[in-house]
């Protein structure tokens, strides 16, 4: 397939199965969409299918965006049977995030590949930082903010969450827990999020990839029926099935944990998201 040795292809999708059920099993866990993990496998599968660099970073995020869609779901039909949603904070969010995410994926078809790796960086240094050494006192109020500033922020997770291929559950968490919610509902109400994200993110993706497409007519990967702008048809059927089917046990796994094992899981993760694409930023 695409000139590739049938032992090399071979592992590639046991690898990609294996990224799908770790990319469900946080989603559960920590509420978050998986893209940290996606994208990652993603960016060596689509080098070793010869992508180019110019176009092979946001392929992994719009990829990883659809591959969201069945994952978030199922995250958030878990959480929600549980009672740990906050409905009030999404119907809230619901538009400005949307929104955000058209922004994004505008922004995402003249955007360099660093800019993807930048943002991914300084936002999940910040989310590592207030999970693992921030104490109850590190607080902006008791309560969630008045509308105008949840719409803001609602915006502002739409954008960065578009152009980082996540789920936007660790900047909601963030955000969260600074107003005094607890991880557990915060984790809950993420996943819901992931939705809202997700679906208007994969389409935009296939929008800001489209025209690039005809740059590239002789990169199998880069067209159809293997790939629709920026989302990779192989990426997306290969995570499907283990990321769907690991997300309703993260989720059971999440509400096991204490509040600060949970806290400093997520922000261990976190920072090794964070030293990766750091590190690739610097080569």
């Amino acid at each position: 397939m695409f000139g590739i040795p049938l032992f090399d292809l071979a592992w590639l999708v046991v690898a990609l199965l294996a990224a799908g059920a770790i990319t469900g099993l946080l989603a559960g866990v920590f509420g978050v969409g998986g893209g940290a993990v996606a994208v990652p496998i993603l960016y060596e599968l689509f080098r070793i299918l010869e992508v180019p660099e110019e176009v092979r970073m946001p392929l992994c995020v719009g990829t990883s965006l659809a591959i969201i869609i069945p994952t978030s779901l199922r995250s958030f039909s878990a959480h929600k049977a549980k009672g740990a949603v906050d409905m009030s904070i999404l119907r809230v969010w619901a538009v400005p995030v949307v929104l955000g995410v058209g922004v994004g994926s505008i922004i995402a078809r003249y955007a360099p590949a660093d800019l993807f790796k930048t943002v991914f960086v300084l936002v999940a240094g910040i989310s590592a930082i207030r999970l693992l050494f921030g104490k109850d006192t590190w607080r902006f109020g008791l309560d969630m903010p008045a509308k105008p500033i949840m719409v803001a922020y609602g915006g502002l997770i739409g954008i960065l969450s578009a152009l980082m291929g996540i789920g936007g559950g660790q900047l909601s968490n963030l955000f969260m827990t600074f107003y005094n919610r607890p991880i557990h509902q915060a984790v809950a109400t993420s996943s819901g999020l992931g939705i809202l994200i997700s679906i208007p993110g994969a389409i935009g993706y296939i929008y800001a990839g489209w025209p690039h497409m005809a740059d590239y007519p002789n990169v199998l990967a880069f067209q159809p029926p293997l790939a629709l702008g920026y989302v990779s048809l192989i990426g997306l059927l290969l995570f499907i099935p283990t990321s769907t089917w690991m997300a309703p046990v993260g989720a059971r796994l999440a509400h096991r944990l204490s509040k600060r094992r949970l806290e400093v899981a997520f922000g261990i993760f976190l920072l090794l998201v964070c030293a990766r694409f750091f590190f690739s930023l610097l080569a």
